[in-house]
Formats: C-alpha cells, structure tokens, sequence
C-alpha cells in the first residue's frame, strides 16, 4: 500500500476518475447512437424499394446480425433506443415499430420515478434495497456498466443531478428522436386503428400497458407500474382464454353461526331443520349431515340478502321466515336500505318484502304474532329511538309505531297466547308492551309500556334475548351468563310501571349458563331449548332443569388463515379469537381446536400432511402434529407480524414472510417436526403479502405491500433473481400471489391496489379462485392474463373475503370471511378432467366486453 497521500491528491483523484468516467460514458453513447442510426437505416432498406436508396446515394449498413430478435421472440421485433427516465443506463430494447414522431411508446413513468430505477428492481413499482440494475430480455443490446465507485449516489437519487449524466441524457433524447423520425410505423390496421397502450391514469388507477411483441404487459396500482414478462409460449394475448370459466360454484355448506354480537338468530322449522344465519345468508341445518333438502340432511341457503342479516322470525306455519338485515353500500357506493324479507323455507323463494325505506339504520329485532296464525309481524329498528312497529302481513302496512327507548333493543316478541301482549328486552330492561286498536287500520293502533322488575336479582347490562316456555313462563339470556325465568303473575298496581299489560312477570329461577354473554334461546318441539353463546363460542342443547345434552364451537372474531389438506377433504382455519380450528369437509364437522394463545394469521400443511405450520402476530410460528395437536416447534423471527408460511411442494423447505420485508427460509426434516435455519431472502422494500414456491422447490416468487414481483433463488443460496425475465417460463407449484402474468386479469379497473386479499389457482390449474374486498368471490379461467377479465361471482359473506383455498382434489373451495367470521364450502361443479390445462390454451376468444357474472 503506497504511503499517506497529500493534502491535494483525494479531490485530483476525484476529478481525474469523473473526467475518466464521462469520457467512457460519452464512448459508449456514441457507440448506442451508431447502432441506432445502423438499425434505422436497416429498417429503411427493409421497407423501401432498393431503387430509391441507391438513388439517394446512402450506401447500405453492414451486417446486422447483432441485431437479431432474441429466442422465442415473434420476428416482426424490431428494437428501438428507449430512455429509462432517472436511470443511469441507456439500453436498447425490443419494442414495437414506433408510430409517426411525437407518439408515445409506452405510458410515460410517474413524476419523481422511473419505470425501472437503477439499483435491483422489482416486477412492481418499488425497487429492492440492494443489487445492481437488473438485466434485460436477451438478445437486448446495453452498454458495459461503468466500474461503481464506493461513493456512487443512491439509487433513488435523481440522475439530473450529476452534472456527468446530463450530456448522456441529451444524447439518449437524440438518439431516441433520430430513431422516430427513421423508423417507419407500422400498420394501424394491425393495431386496430390507434395506440393499444393507454396512459396510467392518475392514482388509485389499475390501467394495463401491451408491449406488442410480446415481451411483457405492463399495470399500474395507484400510479405505480408494474412489469410482467410474457410466457415464451404464448405467442400472442389473444391466444389466452376469454369469457367466465365452464366452471360453476355451488355453496356447499356454511360453518359457524353469528352469536358474537347478535341476537334473535336461532329458530326450529316445521320441517325439523334448525335455522340460523351468518354473514348474508340465511342456513337451514338439518343435523345428521349429507344432502340438502327437507328430508334429507346437511344445510340449505336463502341467500336472497344483500347486506349482513341481523335477525330471523319463524311463521307460526313453521314454513314461511321473516329475515330483516342492515343498512349497507353496494359495491359502487349506492346505499343499500334496510329490509325485512319473508320467505318460503320449502322453496327457498322470496314472497315479500316488508318495511323497504321504513327503517334506519338496519332490522335489531322482528317477531310474528302467534295466536293469530302468524297475521302479523313486529319490527324493531336501530334507530336512536328504536321504533317499535306493528305490521299487517298481509298487506304489508304499519298498523302502529312508538318510539320505544334510547337504550339498545335487542329482541321482542309476541306472548303466544296473546297478540295484544308484546315483549321486547335490550340493555337493562324487560318491557311487556300492550297493543291495542288500529288492526286494519294503517296507524290508528297504540302501544303502551309495563317494565320488568329484577327484584333481589343483579339487574344484568344486556338482555339479547328470550324465549316463551310452553307453560306461559320466560326465559331470559343475559350479559352475565345466567338463563333468568320469569313466571307470570295477576297485573298489581303497585308494580312499577305505566300501561295496560294485563299479567306482570317476576323472576323465579337464575341458571348460569354460558361464559360471557348469550345470544340466542330457542325452544325446540321435545321441549329442549337451544342457546347461544358469544365468548364461549358453544352453542348447547338444554333438557329439563337446564340441564346440558350437547354442544358445539366455530370462530367469534375474524378470520385470515386458512389451509388445506394435502390429501384429504379437511382444512385448517385461525384468526384473531386466537382458535386454531380443523374442519372435516365430508362430515361437515370440528375435528378439534387449540388456543393459540396469540393471534393466528397464516397456516400450511406439511406435504405429508402429518404437520401443519402457523404463523402468529408476533413474529412466532408453530408447527402441530396434525393428529395429537403437540407443538413440535416454536420459533420467533423479529417481531412482526408474519403474513404467509409456505412449504415447498417436497417437503424439504418452509418459507416464512415476514412484516419486516424478509422471507425466511428453513430446511426441514422428512417428519416436518424439525427445522433449522437456511437463509434469509432480503430485497423487498415492504412487507410480504404472498409467495409461492416452483414446482422443482427451488425458487420463490413473492409479492409485496407496494406491488414488487421478486424471484429468489433458495437451492443457490437464497438470492435474489436480478433477471426477472428468465422466470418467464418457470412453473409454480401454487398460484396464490395476487400480482403476476397468469392472473393481472383479476384485478378491477379502478383498483387501487387493496381490492383482492387472497388468490388460489386450482391444482389442475384450470381456473383461479379471488376473495376480493367487497364480500365476493369471483371465479376466473387460468390464465387470467386479459385486462378486465370476465369472472364468475358469487355473494354471501358479510364482510371482505379474506382468503380462498382449493381442495386437494379441487372437488370444492373453501373462502374465509374477515368480520363475519364465517366459512364458506363451495362445490365447484362442471369441472373438466384431471391433470394441468394446456401450456398455450386454444379457446377461441371473445371480442365482447368484459363483464363479471353475478351467480
């Protein structure tokens, strides 16, 4: 090493190696500016008679064989001089002949970014946090890289600010106007008659970009651009499949059942089927599983609502239901009133609707009367007052409303035995409730009010609900756990109290019941009751005495994660109620549940089905033997919260994305039970959304909270794929990453980069399955890579759809709803035969707009 330099000799270096590093700069712009004027000429040659370019005196260009078209690619290709705004770099790249001067090759960058800055650059918009410009397709011609000096600006730094760099990019604008003005443009007719590239768009916009020779397809979300390289085997987009898949969804069966924060949502029908609800769809459970119908067994749907039903009414006929639901918006904003539906539990058909701009804010609570065959229906709505209605079924008229209080209402009734006696309860209060006058006569009735006294006994918070005993008694489920009954006694007029109520009621017996608050009561025809518990998550079978016979669990919070077996029709669910739940497809029934103790958020098998990993909120997962619910691991990585865990399709690795922007990488036993740490895939600048491993376990693509599209090299030691177009062609175990080219199509025009939550290719990779964010699930051919394409769409869950997975035989689909807590079994019906689909599909595609289908 030389000696201590002088004072002057650290800035003579500096300037020497700039002046140095210009120079070599402005060689090679020079060499660019050549080949371009090279090609140019070539293209003329090509296009005009030999005749008129001897005559002009231009002498024809060497050979150009450096110029060829790289494998793969069509031979109409032609290249063309492309500046990459604020990138260092000016290359060469395949495009499209340009149209006339001052046409635009593609949409322009947004303000401040570039369409692949310098430094590692994803698929998305984002760029990594380390590495150097990625490559191009090859076969594209770009100047050799200047050495780095240790000093070299970042990468998001603006290139305009070196004075260095400015020259270049004078010269590249040159170069790029001397290439529009050579090249012809080619023909309108191939292109439809105008430019098939459309702008961006402002912010929030889902836009998408063809490059014409096929290399790749480019997208925007909320401005940003997002690159996906064309398969070498398609050979043109309109070779992709177009129009719904022939495949059908058909809902199959709906686990749990909404006691966390509901009431009046548990009845028996005629037919001997319990009914019940959750999200927007109404079940009718017969117990003892298989087949639906009346006579059969298993579920059957009314899923005539378009926003989450609140409560349910059974008609004395033990046939006909009033179901009411809430106030919502429409996908596109429309609001959506709330409403009373009566229905036909035999046919499943709508026969009215009862209140439509009647009532604010949602259905709390409605009844039919009972002495009077059912004649007439009592609603309760959410408003500040809680308005209290009677209506004339018939007709479908008001026949008497009153203000009934400011506390909440949570259930009201008819006296069986007495139309004229209403009760309701809600928070601190039992009120019986006279009706008198007014039938027949919109308006003219009147209500008056008589309270309930608790006596000796602790005046609970809430009351949700009540049931009528055959003997006139009440039972009452309150906030506190505890079944109250209340038996009947001659009206004292010293009662507290005002009205006309012709009995009062005392409580006469307390029974503790469930832990935490109950939700629903319901009196079968052997004289059992049902209730329904919200914390405990059980729904119980009472005898006489209060006496437990049977009981079951299902989810009280939202749900996010969700497997499925690898052989068997069974699947794993978890959420933040921190339950870890596995179902059983065939028997439609809870195979077990644990504590996680934590809030679970993601989940996958081991391919051996003989564990299954957990990720938890906290930067821990756990991995269970599936069969004694052991935790054979525990491992904490960071502190963050991990948002996907993925084995890799031969068992060998376990892949975990993490909310502090890394995927770590795990070697695992052949049991699954042990597992040590690989190496970490650094490079995303955003927390990891979704991965999937190649079919050979050797790769992973991975997406990002800012819309990147990363490959990575686990086998070569977890890094990073800085060619992205060379996994064109790479085939993926799973599909389940919301960005790539086989499924850009997905995504709504508008979208602004939060509408799906999950994705699923099927395994004979027919057709993909969407849970977006406004309570869909949508059902797409695969490859779904045409802008707006159309899908299949199917309603029922109450709130954004949080994740969809296949089968193991793609015989049906299971969907998660987030605030519903809900899951959702489809059968997927007119499935075609086992195996992949074709490589290069061969359908014949649609030329008639986009459209989704709702089923």
């Amino acid at each position: 090493m030389d000696g201590a330099a002088g004072p002057g000799d650290g800035p003579a270096r500096e300037a020497l190696q700039s002046l140095s590093q210009r120079l070599r700069v402005q060689e090679q712009e020079m060499e660019l500016v050549k080949a371009a004027l090279a090609e140019a000429l070539r293209l003329l040659r090509l296009q005009v008679p030999p005749s008129s370019l001897q005559g002009s005196g231009t002498p024809a260009p060497p050979g150009d064989s450096s110029l060829a078209a790289p494998p793969g690619l069509p031979p109409t290709c032609t290249p063309s001089l492309v500046s990459r705004g604020t990138q260092t770099e000016t290359e060469v790249e395949l495009k499209s002949s340009p149209g006339p001067p001052g046409l635009s090759n593609g949409p322009p960058a947004p303000q401040g970014a570039s369409e692949e800055p310098s430094g590692t650059q994803s698929e998305g918009g984002g760029s990594s946090s380390s590495g150097a410009g990625s490559p191009g397709p090859p076969g594209i011609l770009r100047p050799l890289q200047p050495p780095q000096r240790a000093d070299t600006p970042r990468r998001n730094s603006s290139s305009s600010s070196s004075p260095s760099e400015r020259p270049r990019q004078k010269l590249s604008r040159k170069a790029i106007s001397s290439a529009n003005l050579l090249v012809r443009s080619g023909s309108t007719e191939s292109r439809g008659g105008k430019d098939p590239l459309s702008s961006p768009g402002g912010p929030g916009s889902r836009r998408s970009n063809y490059n014409l020779e096929g290399i790749s397809v480019k997208m925007f979300l909320r401005g940003r651009p997002i690159t996906m390289y064309i398969p070498s085997g398609i050979r043109s987009l309109e070779e992709l499949p177009s129009g719904p898949p022939p495949e059908t969804l058909s809902l199959d069966w709906v686990y749990g059942y909404r006691g966390r924060d509901s009431r009046s949502n548990l009845f028996v029908l005629r037919s001997g089927e319990v009914v019940y609800f959750i999200a927007c769809v109404v079940v009718l459970y017969r117990p003892g599983g298989g087949p639906g119908g009346p006579g059969g067994g298993g579920q059957r749907h009314y899923r005539g609502h378009t926003d989450c039903v609140r409560c349910l009414a059974v008609h004395p006929d033990g046939v006909r239901v009033a179901s009411g639901q809430t106030a919502g918006v429409d996908k596109d904003g429309k609001p959506l009133q709330p409403v009373v539906h009566i229905w036909d539990s035999e046919t499943l058909l709508k026969l009215q609707e009862i209140g439509l701009g009647a009532f604010e804010r949602g259905v709390g609570a409605l009844a039919f009367s009972a002495a009077d065959q059912g004649a007439f229906l009592c609603v309760v709505d959410d408003s500040n007052e809680h308005m209290l209605s009677v209506w004339d079924c018939s007709r479908g008229m008001k026949l008497a409303e009153i203000k009934s209080t400011n506390d909440s209402v949570l259930a009201v009734g008819f006296n069986p035995r007495d139309s004229s006696c209403i009760v309701t309860s809600g928070k601190s209060h039992v009120h019986f409730w006279n009706w008198s006058g007014g039938v027949g006569v919109p308006g003219n009735g009147t209500l008056t009010r008589k309270q309930g006294v608790f006596g000796k006994y602790k005046k609970p918070k809430f009351i949700p609900c009540f049931v009528f005993l055959p003997d006139g008694d009440i039972l009452t489920g309150d906030s506190e756990g505890n079944i109250l009954t209340w038996g009947r006694s001659p009206s004292d007029s010293k009662t507290p109290g005002r009205g006309g109520a012709k009995e009062t009621y005392g409580i006469v017996a307390q029974a503790h019941a469930h832990e935490g608050s109950i939700f629903a009561l319901c009196l079968r025809r052997d004289g059992t009751v049902l209730s329904g518990g919200g914390r405990d998550r059980r729904l119980v079978q009472w005898g006489p005495g209060l006496v437990a016979l049977q009981e079951a669990e299902g989810h009280t919070d939202e749900l996010w994660g969700l497997c499925t077996h690898p052989s068997q029709n069974r699947f794993l669910t978890c959420g933040h109620d921190r339950q870890l739940c596995l179902w059983d497809g065939e028997s439609h029934a809870l195979a077990w549940s644990i504590d996680l103790k934590e809030t679970g958020l993601c989940a996958d098998f081991h391919p051996s089905g003989a564990v299954v990993a957990v990720g938890l909120n906290t930067g821990r997962w756990l991995v269970l033997d599936t069969e004694t619910r052991e935790i054979v691991s525990d491992v904490i990585d960071g502190n963050e919260q991990l948002s996907v865990v993925r084995y890799s399709p031969d068992g060998l690795y376990l892949a975990i994305g993490s909310h502090d922007n890394v995927i770590y990488i795990y070697s695992v036993s052949s049991d699954g039970a042990k597992s040590s740490r690989f190496g970490r895939c650094m490079g995303h600048s955003s927390f990891i959304t979704h991965l999937d491993w190649s079919k050979d376990g050797n790769f992973i693509m991975s997406n990002s909270g800012d819309y990147e599209i990363l490959y990575w090299d686990v086998a070569g030691g977890c890094k990073q794929l800085k060619n992205r177009y060379e996994s064109r062609d790479r085939e993926w175990a799973t599909y389940t990453c919301v960005l790539g080219f086989h499924v850009y199509g997905v995504w709504p025009d508008g979208s602004d980069g939060t509408d799906i939550n999950s994705l699923c290719r099927s395994h004979n990779e027919r057709v993909v399955a969407v849970a977006d964010d406004f309570c869909k699930v949508h059902l797409f051919q695969y490859p779904c890579a045409r802008a707006k394409a159309p899908s299949r769409m199917y309603g029922g869950h109450g709130s954004h759809v949080t994740s969809v997975r296949f089968t193991h035989d793609d015989s049906h689909l299971v969907s998660l709803g987030g605030k519903d807590a809900s899951i959702f079994q489809w059968r997927v019906l007119g499935a075609g035969g086992a195996g992949p689909a074709p490589a290069t599909p061969s359908r014949t595609p649609s030329l008639s707009p986009a459209s989704s289908l709702d089923v």
